[in-house]
């Protein structure tokens, strides 16, 4: 069995934070907001760039197992 090494990953985080949402990655807050919709495109947007200078990225919402983007 061959055994793939996992690229590094930017990993944006969608959490509540304060009075409302905020994007974490690397332990800094970001695009604070009290509308979750706006932190999550906010998230896409960073992860999007992330991926255009060649680093994979991912996005999490705390406490969800799973989503799909519409």
């Amino acid at each position: 069995m061959a055994s793939y090494s996992s690229p590094d990953r930017a990993v944006f985080t969608v959490m509540q934070h304060k009075q409302g949402w905020a994007v974490e990655h690397d332990g800094r807050f970001f695009d604070v907001s009290p509308v979750r919709d706006e932190v999550l495109a906010s998230a896409s947007r960073r992860a999007r760039a992330s991926n255009d200078q060649g680093r994979p990225a991912q996005i999490r919402i705390e406490g969800e197992h799973g989503f799909i983007l519409r």
